[in-house]
């Protein structure tokens, strides 16, 4: 049977909770939030409780120290500390930490720190609860979101809070927290050892969030604990002695080292990169539907697509896919790249956008990926030009600042009785009456005579669709 010991298996305390930093000095990574003199130093640092601080805000993806940064505030600060989660936390509650906040500050000149977990999720009747409290100086609000505070908290909160944004962990900094958690009686006190490129995997995997990097280094330690010893037989009974042929016994004599007493035996298990690899499936993928990442990355395929850059492309591309996106989301901005960014500079991008967009409706995924990635890299490589996106932006500009004017009497219905009284389609010329197809005829009203919307590039095949429509214009226009 496996021993399991304390550093291994601590009851249900989860390593990531055993290792949060008890003082700011231990936190690892926001150095740009940490600074000296900076607002969580100063609010950390006041032992009497009594000098004013501001609320802040603390904004970042999971696993960047938003709770632990509260909590070493508590255990440094002098200040009374409270804490709620805006997932069971109500008006009620809210009100309640108020009242008892002002009589602390009243009675004894003592104010309260009330660290908010996850405030995106309060509605706005319960945001608008804190501002008495916030307002009188009665508590001091940290608060915590993964979401963009602009969308998710309310404007007179934020302007009397201040927004700290907290950035991913860098793998130096996850390095140096696997490594104390190794090491610390807190978390694995030295039970296991963890091989260079065990720890390079776990730091890789993370994904720069601390709390994913210890789950998988506590994850590993398990699993290394539970596998047989080196050279160890499972088959082979603990107890079986070896017997001579006239039954004399081969056991050691009281003293004398036993056969497999070596340095191995009392080695602590090794956890290797394989361990790892069972340990943790995949790496974490940052990524909301609803939330900033989905906008950042959806934005970065964009611009990648745009930029011509087909491996970021890709690489974005994929990241939607294992995030789960909808493909039907993914297909309808590929369909929009490829005439926004493409358009005429290669005529088949948008046939084969929404050849890609009905074959994902066709097969569904996990196939549908191909034929996205397929679309991905003809937009990619393909020339670009946003010719024909901004000639109808042009034109939309001009219709909402009233440039429409009437249309031609030439060119207005003549298919209704009193038509033609009116003048309607007098002096229309047929083009298909003409031996090249193009005659000179004015098709713009009156007051928008000579404007031009669409200006072509000249990469790809839009350089032959410029030299046209120079000859074109040269002819309906009459040489203007």
């Amino acid at each position: 049977m496996v021993e399991s010991g304390p550093g291994l298996r601590s009851g249900a305390t989860p390593l990531a909770v055993r290792m949060r930093p008890t003082s700011l000095d231990e936190v690892a990574g926001q150095r740009h939030l940490l600074t000296p003199g900076s607002p969580l130093v100063a609010l950390a640092g006041d032992r009497s409780g009594e000098s004013g601080s501001v609320s802040v805000i603390l904004w970042g993806p999971p696993g960047t120290g938003k709770t632990t940064l509260a909590q070493a505030i508590a255990r440094s600060s002098g200040r009374k500390f409270v804490e709620l989660s805006a997932v069971t936390a109500g008006v009620r509650d809210v009100r309640q930490v108020m009242e008892e906040a002002r009589a602390s500050r009243d009675l004894y000149g003592l104010s309260t720190v009330l660290f908010l977990d996850e405030i995106h999720r309060f509605t706005k009747a319960q945001q608008d609860a804190l501002l008495p409290g916030v307002e009188n100086g009665w508590v001091i609000l940290v608060a915590a979101t993964t979401e963009n505070p602009s969308f998710s908290v309310i404007s007179p909160l934020l302007s009397r809070s201040l927004l700290l944004t907290l950035e991913l962990l860098s793998d130096d900094d996850l390095g140096l927290l696997v490594d104390r958690a190794v090491t610390d009686a807190r978390g694995l006190a030295g039970k296991v050892a963890l091989e260079p490129e065990a720890r390079a995997a776990i730091v890789r995997l993370a994904s720069g969030d601390a709390r994913r990097a210890l789950t998988a280094l506590e994850a590993a330690a398990v699993s290394a604990a539970a596998m047989p010893a080196a050279g160890a037989d499972p088959a082979e009974p603990a107890a079986a002695t070896d017997r001579d042929a006239d039954g004399e016994s081969d056991e050691a004599e009281p003293g004398e080292p036993e056969a497999g007493d070596d340095a191995e035996a009392s080695a602590p298990p090794r956890i290797t990169a394989d361990i790892v690899a069972r340990a943790v499936d995949r790496a974490l993928l940052r990524y909301d539907r609803n939330g900033d990442e989905h906008y950042d990355v959806i934005s970065a395929f964009i611009k990648s697509v745009r930029g011509s850059d087909v491996d970021a492309a890709l690489h974005y591309l994929a990241r939607m896919i294992e995030a789960g996106e909808d493909a039907r989301f993914i297909a309808r901005r590929i369909i929009v790249l490829a005439s926004e960014d493409i358009g005429l500079a290669d005529p088949q991008a948008l046939g084969v956008a929404v050849a890609a967009a009905d074959a994902v409706q066709f097969i569904g995924m996990p196939e549908g990926r191909i034929p996205l990635a397929q679309a991905v890299v003809h937009l990619a490589t393909a020339p670009k030009s946003n010719a024909a996106y901004v000639g109808i932006d042009k034109a939309i500009a001009d219709v909402r600042a009233g440039k429409a004017g009437r249309v031609p009497k030439h060119l207005r219905d003549a298919h209704y009785p009193g038509a033609k009284r009116l003048g309607h389609g007098k002096g229309y010329r047929y083009p298909h009456d003409d031996a090249i197809g193009v005659v000179a005829q004015e098709y713009l009203p009156d007051t928008l005579r000579g404007a031009v919307y669409y200006e072509p590039t000249e990469h790809g095949n839009e350089r032959e669709v410029s030299a046209r429509l120079a000859k074109l214009r040269r002819i309906v226009r009459g040489g203007r």
